[in-house]
């Protein structure tokens, strides 16, 4: 399976540099990142919401290795929220963040030689992810909206739903994402799936070993509908992230069952995939969120885009062939 083997790449720096270097390579990820700038985006996200679409919005950005650039990450998401506010679009577009970008990863500081000098800022990188996104929460409670947290490797998890639980207290409408292949997503999906909550169900598109995630694609679809009848019959509000025409009947009729009409859940897919059926799907009425990211730090977002779907690891390869 080639997927396995591009989420590798993903963390190579040796093919980082070959890949951004190719000449074909800007106009393939602009298919799936439409700008590095909130300048540039701001015209994308005018455009969608004028055609009855929503949108959650993700900063691109993972490998975080300083404090300092974790907090250029807090401010970058605090800068769209600006302009957000002046466009009066709070209401139509939340964001997306990998706590990863805030420094959950990061080790803890050093102690101080002999015990002297002030205490550190943090004593670990759970808790200066969660004291960077907090103001994040704060800026996107104030015009109307949200901030969902992203799942990464399941080595992050158990500190990403802490940080979701204490943001919760004051901000409930504080969304997670939860991934079918993991083995423990069914009862994740149990806890989560109360009044108030908000869930994102998606395949998955980290590398996980076989002690941890179903490794086949059938397998990760049988758990992934699983999964979503269980937060369809829960009292939360569920995001179906999925592009798979089937998932999207079947959610459709497992909200039917569950009592749900359409603003009682919504669909997301990505920017640049399946495009006419967002419009689609709106039209009939249903809640229709794009996930957008931008940024310059683009290269394992789009590396997962194509480990996700053959289709896009093809157009890249036919692009370089004929170009490059």
């Amino acid at each position: 399976m080639l997927g396995p083997v591009i989420l590798a790449a993903s963390r190579s720096d040796r093919l980082r540099r070959v890949v951004s270097a190719a000449p074909v390579t800007k106009p393939v990820v602009n298919r799936f990142i439409p700008g590095e700038t909130v300048d540039q985006i701001v015209p994308i996200i005018v455009d969608a919401t004028s055609r009855g679409l929503e949108l959650t919005m993700d900063v691109v950005g993972e490998d975080i290795t300083t404090p300092e650039q974790a907090a250029a990450a807090r401010d970058a998401y605090l800068e769209l929220i600006e302009h957000l506010k002046v466009l009066d679009l709070g209401t139509r577009a939340e964001m997306s963040v990998k706590l990863s970008m805030f420094g959950q990863s990061l080790p803890a500081p050093a102690a101080t030689p002999g015990g002297g000098g002030s205490a550190p800022a943090f004593r670990s990188g759970h808790e200066l992810a969660l004291a960077n996104v907090r103001p994040v929460v704060e800026a996107a409670a104030a015009i109307g909206t949200t901030v969902t947290l992203d799942a990464e490797d399941h080595t992050t998890l158990d500190s990403m739903f802490a940080i979701h639980e204490e943001l919760r207290k004051d901000f409930p409408q504080t969304g997670c994402v939860i991934q079918a292949y993991l083995f423990r997503t069914e009862d994740d999906a149990r806890r989560l799936a109360a009044a108030g909550s908000r869930v994102r169900l998606v395949k998955g598109a980290y590398k996980e070993p076989a002690s941890v995630a179903y490794q086949e694609k059938a397998e990760i679809d049988k758990a992934y509908i699983r999964v979503l009848r269980v937060l369809m019959e829960g009292d939360g509000y569920p995001m179906v992230g999925s592009h798979d025409p089937r998932i999207v009947e079947i959610a459709q009729e497992l909200a039917r069952r569950a009592g749900r009409k359409p603003g009682g859940f919504e669909f997301q897919m990505l920017y640049g995939i399946r495009s006419e059926e967002h419009v689609r799907l709106a039209r009939e009425g249903h809640r229709m969120r794009v996930y957008t990211a931008y940024g310059t730090d683009w290269y394992g977002y789009f590396m997962r885009r194509l480990a996700e779907k053959p289709a896009n690891l093809l157009f890249f390869l036919r692009s370089v062939l004929t170009k490059n």
